[in-house]
């Protein structure tokens, strides 16, 4: 006779304690490697309206007329839409950290393979991968963002993150007054270098990307509690030595599991039967009265 095995249930202060970091260069890190996907976007809507005209124009390289421009834009949506709903479920199976840097390689190739378009066909292709790497970048971007960044300034960053889309208009528009400018660039030279300058961007923003982690949080979904234990430590410690913030450090288990004891408390093991199930950290007031559990040495809750 079979029996069904209960559910697992997990008891963590990994998301409290992400939360209660100060902001720091970690967070910077984070809004600068992540947040700049929205930069991008603007940036290549507004060069590829810029450049629209010059592609209609003989000697520009490439034949296109008002029709294949419209056709172009209609793609690169069909493709930020495919993008974000296949890269979405992609994010929540294999993780965040992969997918953004997958999406942002796919953005990266299919940008600068459209500064070498010679044919519409080759033009439409290359604006559809490009849209579904900036799908992409949207399903897994605002997932880690919302992971990693605290709770109490995440509304404020997501809106200074979003906004970033104009920033990202405004560097097109400059870019293009110089590069469809006829006396610095030839007709059929100008607007190649314009989609080079995303991908320019892209680079430096895949560069910071490989210092951002896997969300802490969609680890411990996964049942990768040791993975997400160790980044939360890393981030503490770079935040401590930053900001000279006094967290409180989590103390270190014995080889046996439970047997540490770290100042006023000690571990306790609860069991089903003979089968440890897990470890809690139990801490003392300074009265001797025992407060909430938490999993580092500091006391916490009310006596």
């Amino acid at each position: 006779m079979n029996t069904a095995s209960a559910p697992e249930v997990l008891r963590t202060d990994i998301p409290a304690r992400l939360d209660r970091l100060p902001w720091s260069r970690f967070h910077r890190r984070i809004v600068i490697g992540l947040g700049t996907v929205w930069v991008l976007d603007g940036l290549e809507v507004t060069i590829v309206g810029a450049v629209a005209s010059r592609l209609t124009e003989p000697g520009s390289g490439i034949t296109l007329n008002s029709a294949d421009i419209g056709t172009a834009a209609a793609v690169y949506v069909a493709g930020a839409c495919i993008g974000a709903l296949f890269f979405g479920q992609l994010t929540d199976r294999i993780g965040r950290k992969k997918l953004f840097m997958i999406t942002l390689v796919v953005y990266l190739v299919a940008t600068v393979l459209t500064a070498f378009a010679f044919a519409p066909w080759y033009f439409f292709l290359c604006r559809f991968f490009t849209g579904v790497g900036i799908g992409g970048e949207y399903s897994a971007i605002n997932s880690a963002i919302d992971e990693l960044i605290p709770s109490r300034v995440r509304g404020q960053v997501d809106l200074a993150i979003n906004g970033s889309y104009w920033v990202g208009s405004g560097l097109g528009a400059l870019a293009a007054l110089l590069l469809l400018d006829q006396s610095l660039f030839a007709s059929d030279i100008g607007w190649r270098f314009a989609f080079g300058l995303g991908a320019v961007l892209g680079i430096g923003i895949l560069l910071v990307r490989r210092h951002v982690p896997e969300s802490p949080r969609w680890l411990l979904l996964h049942g990768r509690v040791r993975d997400a234990e160790r980044i939360v430590e890393q981030v503490e410690d770079e935040v401590r030595a930053e900001t000279g913030a006094g967290l409180p450090r989590p103390p270190t288990r014995s080889p046996s599991g439970c047997a540490a004891i770290c100042g006023t408390g000690t571990w306790s093991r609860s069991r089903s039967g003979a089968t440890p199930t897990a470890c809690s950290w139990v801490s003392r007031c300074s009265s001797g009265r025992r407060s909430s559990t938490t999993p580092w040495c500091s006391t916490s809750g009310r006596c």
